[in-house]
């Protein structure tokens, strides 16, 4: 079993890479956004309170998010024999703290934390180009600086946390998609050789 938490800065690819670790070693993908979306639209009892939050534009109590992961690993076991990789979650150093209680619970761990370090100057052209290839709205560049200072404020303490842990993979996240992904799977092979 291999879990995986990744992250970075939007615009760091961290989508384009989660689905190549998805491919390479079986893992089960748990985007927390995804996720949510989907007890929303069947209207089950998780979904209608996200909704409660979601609606007013408030954030998901952290005690309700790690109700929504157990739910996955608990109804999927199938999917998530092979381990999972966490996308979006968590975002702080509690949501850390609450992971590592939940997993420890089942017996499994967060096995290591890929982080995507790209230049903000680099971050700001890809989603400029995103922005004007996609039609998005919000990849302008107030509106990308805005995002990006969220992301450093609120992820540089949970980056710290996991270094202390001695789980993080700091991958620069620049170069080919396969470029960055070949650093990824070289930097996992050489700290967990067991588990890849």
């Amino acid at each position: 079993m291999l879990n995986l938490v990744i992250f970075g800065a939007p615009g760091s690819g961290k989508g384009t890479q989660s689905e190549r670790l998805i491919d390479k070693y079986g893992l089960h993908h748990i985007s927390t956004g995804e996720v949510l979306r989907e007890h929303i639209s069947r209207g089950d009892e998780l979904g209608k309170i996200a909704d409660s939050y979601i609606s007013k534009g408030q954030l998901i109590p952290d005690d309700l998010m790690i109700r929504v992961l157990e739910n996955v690993l608990d109804s999927n076991p199938e999917l998530t024999a092979k381990g999972v990789i966490f996308d979006g979650f968590p975002r702080t150093i509690d949501q850390a703290k609450a992971l590592k209680e939940m997993l420890a619970k089942r017996d499994s761990k967060v096995h290591a934390v890929i982080g995507l370090e790209v230049a903000e100057d680099e971050l700001m052209r890809r989603m400029i180009q995103r922005g004007a290839e996609t039609g998005r709205a919000d990849d302008n560049p107030e509106t990308i600086k805005k995002r990006l200072k969220v992301y450093h404020t609120q992820t540089q303490p949970l980056r710290d946390y996991y270094i202390a842990e001695g789980k993080y993979h700091g991958i620069d996240g620049t170069g080919s998609v396969d470029d960055v992904h070949g650093k990824v799977v070289d930097s996992l092979t050489a700290r967990l050789p067991e588990h890849v």
